[in-house]
């Protein structure tokens, strides 16, 4: 299904449809781009997702996320945020740590899915904290909260756009969140990076990506209008609502920030001997 895009065909004065491709953690949708031709008839929203998590961990990919990709504007992304089910005895970021390293077995959690930002965030910690981690897959983070505010998993490592409607009701406790500043809507919970966790600092980010080799006249003109887009009073706002970070960047800057990512993660999720769902 397609639908139009009404901002950027309004301030281009062309037709901008989506049509969502996916499956394979965003692999299929990022290979048409990839093997498009730079026209400018064809974009993906790339993330840390399709362009690096599931690179990683395929056997064939079918692209280089750097080199087959022209990286355009930065859209934003929510934090991580580690949350409990209220009956669990914790109320900190150390506390649970505690209560885990005391269990006979491993700490079940979840996350939006295996191989997804969550999901690494929380193995990432595992390894950090030395502490054993059984984790429960669901096929979104819908699905995952629904388990998690009815206490059948009692922890969840989560996308805080996701979670932010049950922290607000109190039906689940916000531990710690990976945003670099406390989030505005949300002033009492801490970050990881108070808590002594500096390179914990991420985000759930997504990217406006064309194939390699755009023009460079085109390039300027998308992120001009797409970051004109991002400031508009309107988007601010709904932006806030799910507490996504909107940063400013080139595109230059973009593919810089890309391949540091990359570095990032890709041998965490390498190392985990994971698969495409």
């Amino acid at each position: 299904m397609s639908r139009r895009t009404e901002p950027l065909s309004n301030l281009l004065h062309q037709q901008f449809y989506v049509e969502n491709r996916g499956g394979a953690g965003g692999l299929i949708g990022a290979q048409t781009v990839a093997s498009a031709a730079p026209d400018g008839t064809t974009f993906v929203v790339s993330g840390i997702a399709s362009h690096v998590i599931a690179p990683a961990i395929s056997p064939n990919p079918g692209f280089d996320s750097l080199r087959d990709f022209t990286h355009i504007a930065y859209l934003g992304g929510p934090p991580v945020v580690l949350i409990v089910h209220p009956s669990l005895p914790v109320n900190s970021y150390s506390d649970l740590i505690a209560h885990a390293k005391g269990l006979p077995a491993a700490l079940a959690y979840t996350s939006p899915g295996t191989g997804t930002h969550g999901f690494l965030f929380a193995q990432n910690l595992a390894r950090r904290e030395n502490i054993k981690l059984t984790h429960i897959p669901y096929k979104g983070a819908g699905p995952a909260m629904m388990d998690l505010v009815g206490g059948h998993v009692l922890v969840g490592s989560i996308t805080f756009s996701s979670a932010a409607q049950q922290i607000r009701k109190g039906t689940v406790k916000a531990l710690a969140v990976s945003s670099e500043k406390r989030l505005p809507n949300f002033p009492d919970i801490p970050t990881f990076k108070e808590l002594g966790y500096d390179d914990l600092v991420s985000e759930t980010w997504f990217a406006f990506s064309g194939p390699a080799n755009l023009p460079v006249e085109m390039v300027s003109l998308l992120h001009r209008e797409i970051t004109t887009i991002l400031q508009t009073p309107e988007v601010k706002k709904r932006m806030a609502l799910d507490e996504i970070e909107v940063k400013l960047m080139t595109s230059a800057e973009l593919t810089q920030y890309i391949a540091a990512e990359i570095a990032r993660w890709a041998p965490l999720a390498k190392s985990l001997n994971l698969t495409i769902e």
